[in-house]
């Protein structure tokens, strides 16, 4: 079917692609826009890691266990409990705890006690498993995208653009628990 033109022979623009359409700013629908797109990206990449390292041996873990098992794993160095949460934005340390004593008992992760502090970090098994991962994800994903200079760079900026966005979602978060 074809789209009615306007006055100006112009195609009207069509309407936002939005989860909530009450929620729709006449000074902002992009960001409604963004909100959707991010939700709908974000389940897809929960369920792509989840079955990434489902497929890499490990299986039963949620989206949270499988991004704890990369952080601990992260550059070969030890984690506490807080770090982990600072980095990965996450308030509720008992959610890391959870996943850190599930991927302990799974004897991927193992503590360490330095002091008062205890760190975490990743097993031979772990990285094992974590660098299965990395093969099927450069096989499955990498590949898929059939990545250019162009695309890369664009896939930086949104990166870059997400950061961004997740300090003005944090500051409204505060501004929003202060009401």
């Amino acid at each position: 079917m074809a789209k009615k033109s306007t006055a100006s022979g112009a195609a009207p623009a069509s309407p936002p692609i939005v989860s909530s359409a009450h929620l729709v700013s006449p000074r902002s629908a992009e960001m409604s826009e963004f909100e959707f797109g991010l939700i709908v990206a974000g389940n897809a990449f929960h369920r792509w890691i989840v079955h990434c390292m489902s497929a890499a041996g490990l299986k039963d873990l949620t989206p949270l266990d499988v991004l704890v098992l990369h952080h601990v794993t992260h550059r070969a160095r030890d984690k506490r409990l807080a770090d982990i949460c600072f980095i990965m934005n996450v308030e509720d340390t008992h959610l890391i705890n959870y996943s850190l004593k599930k991927l302990q008992g799974l004897g991927v992760v193992a503590s360490s006690k330095n002091g008062k502090e205890v760190t975490y970090a990743a097993t031979d098994e772990g990285r094992n498993y974590v660098q299965r991962y990395r093969e099927i994800r450069e096989g499955c994903l990498i590949n898929a995208l059939k990545a250019d200079e162009g695309l890369n760079r664009d896939i930086g900026e949104l990166a870059r653009l997400l950061r961004v966005l997740s300090g003005v979602y944090d500051q409204a978060a505060r501004s929003a628990a202060s009401l």
